[in-house]
C-alpha cells in the first residue's frame, strides 16, 4: 500500500512524541511505501490536483530529544509532481493555525477526492468541524458557552458565571486561552485583544474546575475509542493543561463518563468522513473536537502499551479496503 503523509516539515518533527511519526512506523513494518509532502507542494494544474511529493525511507535512528541532528530519523528521494489519486490513501497531518490557507487546502484536497483519491480525514468534513465550534452539535455534554464578538454578551457572561475561559476559534495548543476569574481582572483588554475590537468571534465558556484533574485527549479511531485518555494536566499556576503549554500528560482508563460521550459522538465523526478524532474533555464536558491532526499517540501508548498507531494502521486498511 503506498500512503502519502501531508504534514508540516519533517525535519521539524520530535519524533520521541510525534504521532504522525508513530503512523510511518507502524505502516513501514507492514511494508507499506511512505511518501510525504508539505501545504505548499500541492496545486491545481491543469485540471487535476497534483504535489511535488518525496519518497520517505525511515532509518531506524529516530530522534530521542531535541538535540539530535535534524534529518537524521528519515531519507528523502524526490519523485516530482505527483497526482493525489495515484496513492492508496492520503493522510492529512497539517497543523493548524486553521487560516484561508487551510481553507484553501481543503478545497483543492476536495477537488482530488473528486478525483479518485482518498484523503483521511475527508476534507469537507475537515472544514465542517470547526475544533471549537464544532461541540455545538453536542450540547448536552458541554459547560455553558457562548460563542460571540460583542462586548455586551462577553461581559453579561462573565457577570453570570463569575469564573469563564476565552479563547480563540482558530487556535491549538492552548493558545490565546485566558482565564477571567470573579474580580473580572483585564476582562475589557483581554476581550479586546482577542476580538480584535470586534473583528472577530471568540469562544466563552463556564470555568471547570476538574481542570486541575486535567484536560483529558480521549482518541476515536474509525468510530472506536481508544481504551486509554491522556490527562494533561496544567503545571504551577498554569490554567491550561496543553503539553505544548507545558502541562503533564498522563495515561488512564476511560472512565464512564468518557465512554458516553465517545460512544455518543464516534459513530456519528466517522460516518462523516473523520477516521481520526481527538475529544477534549474537562470534568464531565466536552470542550473541544479535534479533527486536524489528534495527537498523543506515543505518550499512551509508551504509558499503557496499548498500540495506537496499530490500531490507527488498521483503520486505514479498512478505510482503503471500503
Amino acid at each position: 500500500m503506498k500512503l502519502a503523509f501531508l504534514a508540516d516539515p519533517l525535519a521539524g518533527f520530535k519524533t520521541y512524541k510525534d504521532s504522525t511519526y508513530a503512523m510511518m512506523v507502524e505502516a513501514a513494518r507492514r511494508g507499506y511505501e511512505l511518501y510525504a509532502f508539505e501545504q505548499r507542494a500541492l496545486a491545481l494544474d491543469g485540471g487535476g490536483v497534483r504535489a511535488n511529493v518525496d519518497r520517505i525511507t525511515l532509518t531506524g535512528n529516530p530522534r530521542s530529544d531535541d538535540h539530535h541532528q535534524p534529518h537524521d530519523w528519515y531519507r528523502a528521494e524526490p519523485i516530482g509532481v505527483q497526482p493525489l489519486s495515484q496513492f492508496d490513501a492520503v493522510i492529512n497531518r497539517k497543523d493548524p493555525p486553521f487560516d484561508m490557507e487551510y481553507i484553501y487546502t481543503t478545497y483543492l484536497l476536495e477537488l482530488a477526492v473528486q478525483q479518485g483519491a482518498r484523503v483521511l480525514n475527508d476534507p469537507t468534513a475537515v472544514r465542517n468541524h470547526n475544533e471549537k465550534l464544532a461541540i455545538a452539535q453536542f450540547p448536552q455534554f458541554i459547560t455553558p458557552t457562548l460563542v460571540t464578538r460583542d462586548e455586551a454578551r462577553l461581559r453579561a457572561f462573565h457577570a453570570e458565571h463569575q469564573d469563564i475561559i476565552l479563547k480563540p476559534l482558530d487556535g491549538m495548543g492552548g493558545t490565546g486561552v485566558f482565564r477571567i476569574k470573579a474580580d473580572a481582572m483585564n476582562l475589557g483588554a483581554i476581550i479586546e485583544t482577542l476580538t480584535d475590537n470586534g473583528a472577530h468571534s471568540i469562544m466563552a465558556q463556564r470555568f471547570i474546575p476538574e481542570i486541575v484533574t486535567g484536560d483529558k485527549r480521549i482518541l476515536v479511531i474509525g468510530g472506536e475509542l481508544v481504551p486509554f485518555s491522556l490527562a494533561r494536566i496544567p503545571q504551577g499556576t498554569e490554567v491550561r493543561g496543553n503539553l505544548a503549554a507545558g502541562g503533564l500528560g498522563v495515561a488512564q482508563p476511560l472512565s464512564a463518563r468518557d465512554r458516553e460521550i465517545g460512544e455518543a459522538l464516534g459513530p456519528v465523526l466517522a460516518s462523516r468522513g473523520l477516521l481520526l478524532v481527538g475529544l477534549d474533555v474537562i470534568g464531565d464536558c466536552l470542550t473541544e473536537v479535534n479533527v486536524t491532526s489528534p495527537t498523543c499517540f506515543q505518550e499512551i501508548t509508551q504509558q499503557t502499551g496499548f498500540d495506537v498507531a496499530a490500531m490507527f494502521i488498521d483503520a486505514v486498511e479498512k478505510a482503503v479496503r471500503a
